[in-house]
């Protein structure tokens, strides 16, 4: 067999499409979303070689047209659960074993179909099945996916190449990464497709085999990914995905001895619930289980008084009001000094008018639904309560209606305590809470912003003022994992902001870095002796 050092391409962040009136991806994508609506799929699991299809059948409908049906997936239970296990061990040994440059190019083929062919149909599903516009489902199914993908492959190719620098006459060291021992269990979010497909390929890139278990209402585009590893040439057994009740797959996971590492995004009840089953389960595992979780935030922006309003109000309605709040770095408390607050406020306001909410299937729709009825529920509950809080004022939205679709009102409230539950609590919908601090107090309200939440994943500072961004920087230094200076906490890009957070927001393993690969290989370093010692005696040991 050939061998060689290979360079992989080298990777550039996938274009984003405008979806401009006129634009020919305009057209074409609008073409995808009614061919889409038209049809009702049936989405099997995929375990090994086989579809498996129970006829325990469950509908997937549009979370902004909650009546119409896109198709239904089939249930699985425990018993699929211990298949997809064995079905990933069974694969493991061909897979590991395999060349790094065939796994490499498996996933590079993979993003470049999701960029080419797939890219219509990609967006399309996550528009559909979790209600994101065109933009955002741009730049999550289409661009972030594909970024991942081919910069974890250069991220692989660094791993592989990073080397003891020096060995000594008549000795090589070298070191080999070896994929973990066992499974590992992709548990993965609704909010993002991207990170869906992240979890388990960042793994498998590695030479491990996953379990993939998606959330409910991401069914609908995670099949569409697997359309695409499979195409691509994911061999059977190295990516599973199955559709099986969280504490059902978790009895079955977590006590099962080839257990080898958890990649999670999503709550952090669940992170925690997950972590205390592997500490009690843990002298049951062949090896330590990497735990790599991303969970939850409370995401802040900070205005000091030199701040510009308009790029404040600016930066509050994207970042707290993009894909209706849904995303773990949206801004959910904002902190405004008392001299700029009525222009920002008139500013935020006027721009509020203008929104208009919907189906993402109508392109002029900047906000669309949040994802199910429970949700819907969680979300209007803080809202009433707020209401009713006499320290809080209602200044924007507050309305909401599910009668068609889970649409919720971009919310905006101000209160006079800082410590109010919707500025400390997850809210993980469209609702922003302020709090106006006396301008001259801005080290005080800097402490405010990192005592409030036990959260630490994403934050922001506007300032004009070079000296309060540098403090900014410095006293909240463990309160955000991506901190941003004059931008809003959303929309970390793949190879420029490496995105996790610390504290109760996750292990901080950064999605779309090196250290996340790092964390699904098991280093083993050997050292070969070419002249082999035959005299145990030292010179040291010779007479005077």
């Amino acid at each position: 067999m050939l061998k060689g050092f290979f360079n992989v391409p080298e990777p550039k962040n996938e274009p984003v499409n405008s979806y401009a009136p006129g634009t020919p991806e305009r057209a074409s994508l609008q073409a995808a979303l009614k061919a889409a609506r038209a049809k009702e799929v049936d989405v099997p699991m995929y375990i090994g070689s086989e579809e498996v299809r129970t006829g325990n059948k469950k509908p997937l409908s549009p979370p902004h047209d909650h009546q119409h049906i896109l198709g239904y997936f089939h249930e699985g239970d425990a018993s699929h659960v211990e298949q997809a296990i064995n079905a990933a061990l069974g694969a493991k040994e061909a897979w590991e074993c395999m060349e790094w440059e065939q796994r490499a190019a498996v996933f590079l083929k993979a993003a470049d179909l999701i960029a080419g062919p797939y890219r219509d149909k990609m967006n399309a599903a996550t528009m559909l099945g979790q209600s994101k516009n065109p933009f955002q489902a741009e730049i999550d199914s289409a661009c972030e996916i594909v970024d991942f993908l081919r910069f974890n492959v250069k991220y692989m190719t660094n791993i592989y190449e990073e080397q003891p620098p020096i060995s000594g006459n008549g000795v090589w060291n070298r070191t080999e990464q070896r994929p973990l021992e066992g499974f590992v269990f992709a548990l993965t979010p609704f909010n993002f497709t991207a990170i869906a497909g992240n979890l388990p390929t960042a793994p498998a890139m590695m030479g491990n085999t996953v379990v993939w278990k998606p959330a409910y209402s991401q069914i609908y585009a995670a099949n569409v990914l697997m359309e695409v590893f499979r195409e691509a040439g994911v061999p059977d057994g190295v990516i599973n995905l199955i559709y099986v009740d969280g504490p059902v797959t978790g009895e079955v996971i977590f006590k099962h001895p080839e257990f080898a590492g958890i990649h999670f995004t999503g709550s952090t009840a669940v992170f925690q619930t997950i972590w205390k089953s592997i500490g009690e389960n843990i002298e049951t595992y062949k090896s330590y289980p990497r735990i790599v979780g991303e969970t939850g935030g409370k995401d802040f922006v900070i205005a000091h008084k030199s701040a510009d309003p308009k790029q404040v109000a600016t930066a509050l309605l994207r970042g707290a009001f993009e894909f209706q709040g849904q995303k773990c770095s949206a801004v959910s408390r904002a902190y405004m000094p008392a001299n700029i607050w009525e222009d920002v406020k008139k500013y935020l306001l006027e721009d509020l008018k203008t929104v208009k909410m919907g189906g993402p299937e109508d392109f002029t729709n900047f906000f669309n639904a949040v994802i199910d009825e429970k949700a819907f529920d969680k979300i209007s509950k803080y809202i009433d309560n707020a209401k009713e809080a006499p320290e809080v004022e209602l200044i924007a939205g507050g309305n909401y209606d599910k009668s068609k679709g889970y649409f919720i009102e971009p919310t905006v409230f101000v209160t006079q305590d800082p410590m109010y539950t919707t500025m400390c609590e997850e809210i993980f919908g469209p609702v922003l809470t302020i709090y106006v601090y006396h301008e001259e107090q801005f080290e005080t309200a800097l402490e405010l912003v990192d005592k409030t939440s036990p959260y630490g994943l994403t934050g922001a500072i506007f300032s004009h003022d070079r000296y309060a961004a540098e403090l900014a920087t410095k006293k909240l230094r463990n309160a955000a994992g991506n901190f941003y200076i004059n931008d809003k906490p959303t929309g970390a890009v793949v190879g420029q902001q490496p995105f996790g957070g610390a504290r109760k927001s996750g292990t901080n393993d950064k999605a779309g870095a090196m250290i996340n690969l790092l964390r699904w290989v098991s280093p083993r370093t050997i050292k070969e002796t070419f002249v082999t010692a035959t005299d145990y005696r030292y010179p040291f040991m010779g007479e005077d």
